[in-house]
């Protein structure tokens, strides 16, 4: 280990809970590649799944409802990137600085990373409904999808409502079977009970900042920065690396603050992303058809197209921004193009990319490494 990392190392002891029972003399897990971690990841999903589904029969469930509940996890948490739940085994990876971690470790990071998959499914099946989706993932939402159960051709509908519920409830059905003797249970409880309380208030920001079609009074880079803080900066990049923090045994207030400093700007730039893929991005590479546009979102897009258009160009937004008519879409895009949207968000993207480096090469409390790995994931994705 070279003097820099031997200094973080001390650095990071320092903030490491004096009772941490991380098990150090268990074998050491070989060092694998990202497509072998990806592979283990995958894994032991079936493995979690069969944890919820057995105990379904115990509590007088019919075949049928056990078969729609393992229908319904398949479809909802499993196909996506996973990045979310694989940032938990990199960032613990990151935080353990000096040794290599145990199957026992490595094991317990992907049931939390899936428990973060978990809560994004409960968000998604619930927001598509919100905001009508069509797709996600490259496939009808859930509650467009057949009703497996009826004979009729009838959609899942709002039954997908329900369905939410129960894929939240997963998420403590599985951190009390791995997790209740760990001295940082109550720790990962209390955090994704905020989390979700947090990306919930997101949820109803992102709903209540478009009442009156053509009233851009609320469409403000401020209102913005609000409604992707909450819903999806939390849980998306500060809830996967506080957990791996978790068990690291790191309980220093000012470590989660230098994380929470970092991952809720980084989650921005993310979103920031997102809203720009929903614009541009083809559904075949993203997964979803975009819908910001028809469902008069206060997006990054709209914002800055207020921020740098003419008056007659921001007057011709308020007429045909929020209706769900291919024409008015187009005509949105075109004005979008006039402003020059796409130079502003490749200055906005260089620029974050920058102010983030920036904030990362000034911390010293927990290791670099484990912002610098994440912003790798996201600066330059596929625009």
């Amino acid at each position: 280990m070279n003097n820099q990392s031997l200094h973080r190392a001390a650095m990071i002891s320092e903030h490491l809970a004096p009772t941490s029972e991380l098990n150090m003399n268990e074998t050491s897990a070989p060092i694998k590649t990202a497509k072998e971690e990806l592979a283990d990841f995958v894994e032991i999903f079936p493995i979690l799944t069969n944890e919820i589904l057995k105990e379904l029969p115990g509590m007088d469930m019919p075949p049928q409802t056990i078969a729609w509940i393992e229908k319904m996890i398949n479809v909802n948490v499993a196909g996506g990137k996973m990045n979310r739940g694989l940032t938990v085994l990199h960032s613990l990876q990151l935080l353990v600085e000096g040794r290599q971690l145990s199957r026992s470790e490595i094991f317990l990071a992907n049931v939390l990373g899936w428990c973060v998959e978990w809560l994004q499914a409960f968000f998604l099946v619930a927001d598509d409904i919100m905001d009508q989706s069509i797709t996600r993932r490259g496939q009808p939402c859930w509650y467009r999808q057949q009703n497996p159960i009826s004979n009729n051709g009838t959609t899942i509908g709002s039954i997908a409502i329900n369905d939410s519920f129960i894929l939240e409830s997963c998420i403590y059905i599985l951190i009390k079977k791995y997790f209740r003797n760990e001295p940082y249970y109550a720790d990962i409880l209390d955090i994704f009970h905020e989390t979700s309380y947090q990306t919930e208030l997101g949820q109803l920001l992102d709903l209540t900042t478009q009442p009156n079609r053509g009233d851009f009074s609320l469409f403000t880079l401020n209102t913005y920065r609000r409604i992707v803080k909450y819903k999806t900066a939390y849980y998306s990049f500060y809830l996967p690396v506080a957990l791996a923090m978790l068990m690291a045994g790191i309980n220093s207030t000012p470590a989660f603050s230098t994380a929470k400093d970092i991952l809720l700007p980084m989650g921005e730039f993310f979103q920031v992303q997102d809203d720009f893929l929903d614009c541009y991005g083809s559904p075949a590479v993203i997964g979803k058809i975009g819908r910001d546009i028809e469902e008069n979102k206060c997006s990054w897009m709209i914002c800055q197209a207020i921020l740098n258009g003419t008056p007659e160009q921001i007057n011709l937004l308020k007429k045909h921004y929020g209706l769900d008519n291919p024409s008015d879409v187009e005509l949105v895009k075109k004005i979008y193009g006039e402003i020059g949207l796409k130079k502003i968000f490749k200055d906005y993207e260089d620029e974050s990319y920058a102010f983030l480096t920036s904030k990362i090469k000034s911390v010293r409390i927990m290791p670099q490494e484990v912002f610098i790995k994440l912003l790798s994931k996201i600066y330059k994705r596929d625009l």
